[in-house]
Protein backbone atom coordinates (compact mmCIF):
# COMPACT_ATOMS: atom_id res chain seq x y z
CA UNK A 1 0.00 0.00 0.00
CA UNK A 2 1.66 3.25 -0.90
CA UNK A 3 2.44 5.82 1.66
CA UNK A 4 -0.43 8.25 0.85
CA UNK A 5 -3.51 5.37 1.20
CA UNK A 6 -2.35 4.47 4.65
CA UNK A 7 -3.32 7.79 5.78
CA UNK A 8 -6.18 8.29 3.82
CA UNK A 9 -7.07 4.74 5.46
CA UNK A 10 -6.54 6.29 8.72
CA UNK A 11 -8.05 10.08 8.61
CA UNK A 12 -11.24 10.41 9.55
CA UNK A 13 -14.06 11.65 7.02
CA UNK A 14 -14.31 14.89 9.01
CA UNK A 15 -11.57 16.09 7.08
CA UNK A 16 -12.79 15.58 4.18
CA UNK A 17 -16.33 17.16 5.07
CA UNK A 18 -14.82 20.31 5.09
CA UNK A 19 -13.68 19.41 1.17
CA UNK A 20 -15.15 22.06 -1.16
CA UNK A 21 -17.53 19.24 -3.09
CA UNK A 22 -18.70 18.74 0.24
CA UNK A 23 -19.03 22.46 1.04
CA UNK A 24 -21.43 22.94 -1.51
CA UNK A 25 -23.61 20.55 0.41
CA UNK A 26 -23.31 21.86 3.99
CA UNK A 27 -25.98 23.88 5.31
CA UNK A 28 -23.77 27.55 6.06
CA UNK A 29 -27.25 29.41 7.05
CA UNK A 30 -26.81 28.51 10.88
CA UNK A 31 -23.29 29.41 11.11
CA UNK A 32 -22.06 32.80 12.54
CA UNK A 33 -18.91 34.48 13.19
CA UNK A 34 -18.16 35.60 16.82
CA UNK A 35 -15.42 38.52 16.88
CA UNK A 36 -12.94 39.05 19.53
CA UNK A 37 -10.45 41.85 19.85
CA UNK A 38 -7.08 40.77 20.05
CA UNK A 39 -4.60 43.71 20.66
CA UNK A 40 -4.30 47.44 19.47
CA UNK A 41 -5.74 46.99 15.56
CA UNK A 42 -6.43 43.23 15.14
CA UNK A 43 -9.57 40.97 15.60
CA UNK A 44 -9.86 37.31 15.11
CA UNK A 45 -12.94 36.11 13.39
CA UNK A 46 -14.47 32.55 14.27
CA UNK A 47 -16.62 30.31 12.93
CA UNK A 48 -17.61 26.44 13.11
CA UNK A 49 -15.87 24.66 10.49
CA UNK A 50 -13.20 26.82 8.83
CA UNK A 51 -10.04 28.79 9.65
CA UNK A 52 -9.37 31.47 12.05
CA UNK A 53 -9.42 34.94 9.98
CA UNK A 54 -7.08 37.68 11.23
CA UNK A 55 -7.94 41.34 10.52
CA UNK A 56 -6.24 44.09 10.95
CA UNK A 57 -8.84 47.17 10.41
CA UNK A 58 -8.02 50.62 11.01
CA UNK A 59 -7.01 54.19 9.16
CA UNK A 60 -5.68 52.46 6.11
CA UNK A 61 -8.37 49.91 5.52
CA UNK A 62 -8.74 46.44 6.56
CA UNK A 63 -6.44 43.38 5.58
CA UNK A 64 -7.83 39.90 6.70
CA UNK A 65 -5.68 36.41 7.20
CA UNK A 66 -7.39 34.01 5.27
CA UNK A 67 -11.15 33.91 4.19
CA UNK A 68 -13.02 30.63 5.26
CA UNK A 69 -15.48 29.13 2.44
CA UNK A 70 -16.95 31.44 0.06
CA UNK A 71 -20.85 31.13 0.73
CA UNK A 72 -19.69 32.81 4.17
CA UNK A 73 -18.28 35.41 2.39
CA UNK A 74 -21.76 37.77 3.13
CA UNK A 75 -21.26 37.02 6.69
CA UNK A 76 -17.88 37.69 6.97
CA UNK A 77 -18.39 40.75 5.49
CA UNK A 78 -20.96 41.85 8.17
CA UNK A 79 -18.43 41.03 11.07
CA UNK A 80 -16.10 43.44 9.46
CA UNK A 81 -18.50 46.29 9.04
CA UNK A 82 -18.68 45.68 12.65
CA UNK A 83 -15.27 45.95 13.28
CA UNK A 84 -14.39 48.99 11.01
CA UNK A 85 -16.60 50.16 7.63
CA UNK A 86 -13.06 50.70 6.30
CA UNK A 87 -12.59 49.08 2.54
CA UNK A 88 -10.70 45.89 2.70
CA UNK A 89 -7.52 45.71 0.89
CA UNK A 90 -5.39 42.92 1.06
CA UNK A 91 -6.09 39.10 1.64
CA UNK A 92 -3.54 37.11 2.77
CA UNK A 93 -3.46 33.36 2.38
CA UNK A 94 -1.07 31.18 5.03
CA UNK A 95 -1.55 28.39 2.84
CA UNK A 96 -3.79 26.46 0.20
CA UNK A 97 -6.52 24.24 1.95
CA UNK A 98 -10.04 25.10 0.97
CA UNK A 99 -11.20 25.81 4.65
CA UNK A 100 -8.57 28.60 4.66
CA UNK A 101 -8.67 30.44 0.85
CA UNK A 102 -12.53 29.35 -0.70
CA UNK A 103 -13.41 32.57 0.00
CA UNK A 104 -10.29 34.09 -2.28
CA UNK A 105 -13.89 33.61 -5.04
CA UNK A 106 -15.78 36.14 -3.50
CA UNK A 107 -12.94 38.65 -2.08
CA UNK A 108 -10.31 37.85 -4.71
CA UNK A 109 -12.38 40.43 -7.22
CA UNK A 110 -13.01 43.71 -4.29
CA UNK A 111 -9.15 43.07 -2.25
CA UNK A 112 -5.29 41.96 -3.41
CA UNK A 113 -4.45 38.27 -2.67
CA UNK A 114 -1.25 37.65 -1.18
CA UNK A 115 0.40 34.20 -0.77
CA UNK A 116 3.55 32.24 -1.12
CA UNK A 117 4.28 31.03 -4.49
CA UNK A 118 3.53 27.51 -3.82
CA UNK A 119 -0.03 28.59 -3.00
CA UNK A 120 -0.39 30.06 -6.05
CA UNK A 121 0.61 27.03 -7.40
CA UNK A 122 -1.44 25.14 -5.91
CA UNK A 123 -4.88 27.03 -5.82
CA UNK A 124 -4.61 26.83 -9.73
CA UNK A 125 -4.36 23.55 -10.13
CA UNK A 126 -6.48 20.56 -9.31
CA UNK A 127 -4.97 18.38 -6.40
CA UNK A 128 -5.29 15.65 -4.12
CA UNK A 129 -5.54 15.43 -0.53
CA UNK A 130 -6.55 12.02 1.52
CA UNK A 131 -7.20 10.63 -1.75
CA UNK A 132 -10.16 13.23 -2.82
CA UNK A 133 -9.55 15.38 -5.58
CA UNK A 134 -9.96 19.29 -4.97
CA UNK A 135 -10.26 20.89 -8.02
CA UNK A 136 -8.54 24.89 -9.00
CA UNK A 137 -10.25 27.61 -7.94
CA UNK A 138 -11.41 30.00 -10.56
CA UNK A 139 -8.33 32.43 -12.00
CA UNK A 140 -10.31 35.31 -9.59
CA UNK A 141 -9.33 33.53 -6.43
CA UNK A 142 -6.07 33.04 -7.28
CA UNK A 143 -2.93 35.04 -5.44
CA UNK A 144 -2.02 38.23 -7.53
CA UNK A 145 1.44 39.02 -5.26
CA UNK A 146 3.04 36.23 -4.18
CA UNK A 147 6.70 35.87 -2.41
CA UNK A 148 9.58 33.13 -1.80
CA UNK A 149 11.08 33.74 1.57
CA UNK A 150 9.13 37.09 3.14
CA UNK A 151 7.63 40.13 2.36
CA UNK A 152 6.50 43.42 4.99
CA UNK A 153 3.17 45.41 4.38
CA UNK A 154 3.46 48.44 6.30
CA UNK A 155 -0.21 48.74 6.96
CA UNK A 156 -2.22 50.70 10.02
CA UNK A 157 0.81 52.18 11.76
CA UNK A 158 3.05 48.74 12.08
CA UNK A 159 4.67 46.43 10.10
CA UNK A 160 3.40 43.54 9.31
CA UNK A 161 5.96 40.39 8.70
CA UNK A 162 4.55 37.75 6.03
CA UNK A 163 6.97 34.62 6.99
CA UNK A 164 6.94 31.58 4.56
CA UNK A 165 7.92 28.11 6.81
CA UNK A 166 9.37 25.67 4.51
CA UNK A 167 7.88 21.87 4.52
CA UNK A 168 5.46 22.16 7.73
CA UNK A 169 1.79 21.87 6.93
CA UNK A 170 2.41 21.85 3.48
CA UNK A 171 5.35 23.57 1.37
CA UNK A 172 2.78 26.95 1.09
CA UNK A 173 2.61 27.86 4.66
CA UNK A 174 3.36 31.33 6.27
CA UNK A 175 3.30 32.96 9.58
CA UNK A 176 1.63 36.84 9.66
CA UNK A 177 3.57 38.36 12.24
CA UNK A 178 1.93 42.31 13.28
CA UNK A 179 5.09 43.50 14.70
CA UNK A 180 3.89 46.73 16.15
CA UNK A 181 0.48 44.72 18.13
CA UNK A 182 2.64 41.88 18.86
CA UNK A 183 0.59 39.22 17.57
CA UNK A 184 1.11 36.49 15.44
CA UNK A 185 -1.19 34.31 13.02
CA UNK A 186 0.11 30.86 13.07
CA UNK A 187 -2.34 29.05 10.30
CA UNK A 188 -2.55 25.74 10.67
CA UNK A 189 1.17 25.83 12.13
CA UNK A 190 -1.15 25.60 15.49
CA UNK A 191 -3.99 23.66 16.28
CA UNK A 192 -4.37 24.96 19.98
CA UNK A 193 -5.21 21.98 22.10
CA UNK A 194 -5.81 19.29 18.89
CA UNK A 195 -3.20 17.03 17.21
CA UNK A 196 -2.56 18.64 14.09
CA UNK A 197 -3.15 17.45 10.33
CA UNK A 198 0.47 17.37 8.47
CA UNK A 199 -0.49 17.31 4.12
CA UNK A 200 2.30 15.05 3.71
CA UNK A 201 0.71 14.87 -0.22
CA UNK A 202 1.04 18.92 -0.56
CA UNK A 203 4.93 18.49 0.67
CA UNK A 204 4.67 18.52 4.29
CA UNK A 205 6.38 17.04 6.68
CA UNK A 206 6.06 16.32 10.82
CA UNK A 207 10.13 17.31 11.62
CA UNK A 208 9.78 20.07 9.44
CA UNK A 209 6.65 21.17 11.34
CA UNK A 210 8.44 21.27 14.94
CA UNK A 211 10.98 22.92 13.20
CA UNK A 212 9.10 25.35 11.62
CA UNK A 213 6.84 26.15 14.84
CA UNK A 214 10.09 25.98 17.59
CA UNK A 215 11.07 29.22 14.50
CA UNK A 216 8.75 31.03 15.67
CA UNK A 217 9.09 30.38 19.60
CA UNK A 218 11.95 32.20 19.20
CA UNK A 219 11.60 34.95 17.06
CA UNK A 220 8.06 36.24 19.00
CA UNK A 221 7.81 37.87 22.52
CA UNK A 222 6.79 36.64 25.58
CA UNK A 223 3.67 38.31 25.68
CA UNK A 224 2.89 37.97 21.65
CA UNK A 225 -1.03 36.78 21.27
CA UNK A 226 -1.05 33.81 19.16
CA UNK A 227 -4.02 33.38 16.57
CA UNK A 228 -4.01 29.98 15.53
CA UNK A 229 -5.28 27.89 12.73
CA UNK A 230 -7.89 26.34 14.38
CA UNK A 231 -8.98 26.48 18.30
CA UNK A 232 -9.74 29.69 20.60
CA UNK A 233 -6.89 32.71 20.87
CA UNK A 234 -3.56 32.14 22.48
CA UNK A 235 -0.32 32.92 24.79
CA UNK A 236 2.80 31.72 23.82
CA UNK A 237 2.87 28.98 26.50
CA UNK A 238 0.12 27.43 24.94
CA UNK A 239 2.54 27.59 21.55
CA UNK A 240 5.31 25.92 23.54
CA UNK A 241 2.63 23.06 25.22
CA UNK A 242 2.04 22.43 21.36
CA UNK A 243 5.62 22.68 20.59
CA UNK A 244 6.37 20.32 23.49
CA UNK A 245 3.90 17.75 22.26
CA UNK A 246 5.09 17.30 18.51
CA UNK A 247 8.47 16.88 19.87
CA UNK A 248 7.20 14.10 22.41
CA UNK A 249 4.82 12.38 19.75
CA UNK A 250 7.51 12.49 17.14
CA UNK A 251 10.44 11.33 19.77
CA UNK A 252 7.44 8.15 20.80
CA UNK A 253 6.90 6.92 17.39
CA UNK A 254 10.46 7.36 16.57
CA UNK A 255 11.51 5.31 19.31
CA UNK A 256 9.09 2.22 18.72
CA UNK A 257 10.16 2.62 14.77
CA UNK A 258 13.68 1.87 16.03
CA UNK A 259 12.42 -1.20 18.34
CA UNK A 260 11.18 -2.56 14.74
CA UNK A 261 7.49 -2.10 15.89
CA UNK A 262 4.81 -2.17 12.69
CA UNK A 263 2.34 0.71 12.90
CA UNK A 264 -0.61 -1.59 14.51
CA UNK A 265 2.17 -2.26 17.42
CA UNK A 266 2.53 0.95 18.12
CA UNK A 267 -1.04 2.71 17.97
CA UNK A 268 -1.90 0.02 20.25
CA UNK A 269 0.81 1.08 22.55
CA UNK A 270 -0.56 4.76 22.08
CA UNK A 271 1.20 8.35 23.17
CA UNK A 272 1.91 9.50 26.50
CA UNK A 273 -1.67 9.76 28.34
CA UNK A 274 -1.05 13.21 29.15
CA UNK A 275 -1.68 14.18 25.51
CA UNK A 276 -4.80 11.78 25.26
CA UNK A 277 -7.64 15.49 25.30
CA UNK A 278 -5.51 16.37 22.26
CA UNK A 279 -6.91 13.69 19.99
CA UNK A 280 -10.49 14.84 20.12
CA UNK A 281 -10.50 16.89 17.21
CA UNK A 282 -10.77 15.46 13.43
CA UNK A 283 -7.21 14.76 13.88
CA UNK A 284 -7.60 11.28 16.66
CA UNK A 285 -4.46 9.89 18.34
CA UNK A 286 -4.24 6.51 15.78
CA UNK A 287 -4.44 9.61 13.00
CA UNK A 288 -1.27 11.02 14.41
CA UNK A 289 0.73 8.45 14.96
CA UNK A 290 -0.23 6.79 11.23
CA UNK A 291 1.00 10.59 9.98
CA UNK A 292 4.21 10.83 12.00
CA UNK A 293 5.17 6.81 11.42
CA UNK A 294 4.01 7.53 7.55
CA UNK A 295 6.43 10.59 7.07
CA UNK A 296 9.35 8.96 9.22
CA UNK A 297 9.17 6.01 7.26
CA UNK A 298 9.44 7.50 3.50
CA UNK A 299 12.30 9.62 4.87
Amino acid sequence: MRKYQIIAAAITVCLLATAPTWAQERDFSQIEFEATHVAGNIHMLVAQGGGNIGVTAGEDGIIIVDDQFAPLADKIRAALREINPGQLKFVLNTHWHWDHTDGNKEFGPEATVIAHHNVRRRLSSDQRVMGRNVEALPPEAWPVITFDESLAIHFNGETIEVIHLPHGHTDGDSVIYFTGSRVVHMGDHFFNGYFPFVDLESGGDVRGYAENVDRVLEMIPEDVKVIPGHGPLASKADLQRFHAMLLDTIATVQLHMSEGKTLEEIKEAGLDPRWESWGQGFINEANWITTIYTDLSDH
